[in-house]
């Protein structure tokens, strides 16, 4: 191992479609495991992993698509890719979430889906909306008995991050678009609750985010906080007269 081939890897790794921040996690479990190899089992006598450095990372970014460019992108794209996309936007699942998902975490009758387990670790249960709902009955209705993958590739397989990072980019070039990841679909449909007056709390239990992640997306919509506050207007039903309570200066002492 060296350097130069650690190099190509994290060149491979942002082909996949990979943030640098877990670039930067697997340089660190890759760094850990050849400091045990060197001091403990003296396997080894240097670490490259320490000669190469870590990426710069940018967690605030965040991109989302406009209904217009929606428009645009899923026209263009394969229609397995569409439907990826389609159920993505619609759900917020990330895509490991989406390819893992079996139909034994599905219930078209309670309209829900259910990821066993997360990237956080816990398990998840994401109400379907019309949208997504008929896709998965779709999709039901179409499945194969061999596999019981909700969206798995034509040889029944799950499918790689690879092969869907590079149909996007296909469906990018055909649309005019760029700067966009798979994973920004999850970005589009937490910006898109917030814009549409989801508190903040309920984008965070739907998506399975933490708080800090979640506060990026207060600023999309501030008017969706409106609500919030009107509420203390008419507190315990009362309304109250500011110029009765002085607060508010009559007109005639306008003019001090």
């Amino acid at each position: 191992m060296s350097p130069k081939r650690i190099l190509a890897y994290k060149n491979q790794r942002y082909t996949d479609g990979v943030k640098p921040a877990t670039i930067n996690r697997e340089l660190a479990t890759l760094k850990k495991a050849f400091n045990l190899a060197r001091r403990e089992w003296e396997w080894c006598t240097d670490n490259p992993v320490c000669r190469v450095s870590m990426e710069r990372e940018n967690n605030t970014r965040v991109r989302w698509l406009t209904g217009e460019e929606e428009m645009r992108l899923l026209p263009v794209a394969a229609p397995w890719l569409r439907e990826l996309m389609l159920f993505a936007i619609h759900t917020g699942m990330r895509m490991g979430e989406i390819l893992g998902l079996t139909w034994a975490g599905v219930d078209l009758f309670r309209r829900t889906v259910m990821v066993f387990k997360s990237k956080n670790g816990e398990r998840r249960t994401i109400p379907l909306n019309q949208t997504a709902l008929e896709l998965l009955k779709h999709k039901y209705g179409s499945r194969s008995v061999e596999t019981e993958l909700v969206f798995p590739s034509d040889a029944l397989t799950r499918l790689n991050a690879s092969s869907i990072s590079r149909s996007l980019n296909l469906a990018l070039e055909k649309a005019k678009m760029t700067d966009f990841h798979f994973h920004d679909l999850r970005h589009t449909c937490a910006t898109r609750m917030v814009q549409g007056g989801v508190d903040l709390y309920k984008v965070q239990r739907l998506l399975g985010h933490t708080p800090i992640m979640t506060q990026r997306y207060a600023h999309h919509y501030p008017e969706s906080l409106r609500d919030g506050i009107e509420v203390l207007d008419v507190g315990r039903g009362v309304s109250t007269n500011l110029a009765q309570l002085r607060i508010v200066p009559q007109a005639e002492s306008a003019s001090c």
